[in-house]
């Protein structure tokens, strides 16, 4: 895996647990922001397990 993809990956990661933290202080909407941290978070996930392994090889 390359270190560009590694970066971006963690950085959704750590974006995405940060998002559901700060759900619950946001009016309104706490579902919305939550659900969209746990997406981000998914996708951080997403990244080196299914994308990054068809490019390196």
């Amino acid at each position: 895996m390359n270190i560009f993809g590694f970066v971006i990956s963690l950085a959704l990661f750590v974006g995405g647990i940060y998002m559901m933290g700060e759900a619950f202080y946001v009016e309104g909407l706490e579902s919305v922001v939550f659900m969209g941290g746990l997406l981000v978070t998914s996708l951080g996930v997403f990244i080196p397990v299914h994308i990054m392994k068809r490019i390196d090889s």
